[in-house]
């Protein structure tokens, strides 16, 4: 990693926050083979900031950046990033009021959610940014989505991986990337906003936070992903004339440990018992099976019609009203720790960071 302070800045360090730069569009710059990665984010964002108005360059916190030597093409990330980035947070946590982990939109949703459950019982905040266009691009949101993390990384009552984009700030194991282009890229479907932007303010709603929610002690659970970070856990979504050959192509080669199964609608599966069958050999084999519905809105109930029935019966876990990121990162979590399979079955059907 590379390091950076602002020179303006004098605060003591546990005043200030940590900037972690992994990569994105955000720091791209335009060459004559296209977008490709720009050198000294540290200081073309200090440059940036200096283009606000005084009164708000005045309210930013004092902060320090860190830049990863490699940058992070989030389309190609895997859980062995996660696990860097969740580290590095762990270890300068006791550092820092505060962090922002500036990042590519592609899986942006996917990191924050890992975040989340590697860093269980946060009690300073960490927010997730990044941008559609880059920093130094005509009309870019950069520097709003990099001034509005700032404000929200340093508000105390913020305990918890969020997201920050477009003037609203999102919980992070709720969030997902909607859009491939406008710059509202990330909405929350299953729950409010944290906070948002109005006009110059960063408004926080406690009331929506996990420090007022019931939680257990607080902890870090910090495992290795080696293992689960080349197809070992894959994402299944159903398709018009699924066979069971298919399904078995995916759940029963021994590689793989855990899946996604994208249901259609409150959690329904074609009326074939050689697919329930497919399910229940590979749970019996101890793979983790969680379902969640194909539509980005509502929950799943399986059961509630004769097409979903059996499911359970089946070995399959509901996973309510989650979004593909936040299951998908679960059993990644999971099956990384030396858990018995009741075990890791009870706590993926549990909220752990308000995911559910």
């Amino acid at each position: 990693m590379s390091s950076f302070s602002p020179l303006t800045a004098t605060a003591p360090t546990h005043e200030r926050i940590l900037v972690i730069y992994t990569g994105g569009t955000i720091g791209m710059q335009q060459s004559a083979n296209g977008l490709t990665p720009g050198a000294n984010f540290a200081q073309r964002m200090a440059t940036a900031l200096g283009q606000l108005p005084i009164a708000q360059q005045q309210s930013l916190p004092a902060y320090d950046v860190i830049s990863y030597t490699t940058l992070i093409d989030s389309s190609a990330a895997t859980p062995l990033q996660w696990q860097q980035l969740a580290s590095d947070i762990a270890t300068r946590l006791t550092d820092y009021r505060g962090f922002v982990v500036i990042h590519g939109t592609d899986t942006l949703s996917w990191t924050a959610a890992s975040l989340a459950y590697q860093l269980q019982g946060l009690e300073r905040p960490v927010v997730v940014t990044g941008a559609m266009r880059p920093l130094e691009a005509p009309n870019s949101d950069a520097l709003d989505n990099i001034h509005g993390a700032l404000r929200f990384a340093a508000n105390a009552e913020l305990q918890e991986v969020a997201i920050y984009f477009a003037n609203r700030l999102l919980r992070g194991v709720r969030a997902i990337k909607l859009h491939s282009d406008a710059l509202t890229a990330f909405t929350s479907p299953g729950y409010p906003l944290l906070g948002e932007r109005v006009g110059n303010d960063f408004v926080y709603y406690p009331s929506r936070g996990l420090a007022s929610q019931q939680r257990g002690a607080p902890r870090f659970e910090l495992p290795s992903y080696q293992g689960l970070d080349k197809g070992e856990v894959v994402r299944i979504a159903l398709w018009p004339g699924l066979a069971a050959w298919q399904l078995e192509a995916w759940l029963g080669d021994s590689r793989v440990k855990g899946a996604v199964i994208q249901l259609w609608g409150a959690g329904n599966l074609p009326n074939d018992p050689a697919l329930l069958n497919v399910l229940a050999s590979a749970a019996g084999e101890g793979k983790l099976l969680a379902a969640i519905s194909l539509c980005p809105e509502g929950s799943i109930h399986m059961g509630a019609y004769a097409a979903g029935e059996g499911l359970t019966d089946a070995g399959v876990l509901s996973g309510d009203a989650m979004t593909p990121e936040a299951t998908f990162t679960k059993l990644v979590h999971l099956l990384a720790q030396p858990l018995d399979v009741e075990t890791q079955r009870q706590r993926f059907l549990a909220s752990l960071v308000g995911e559910r």
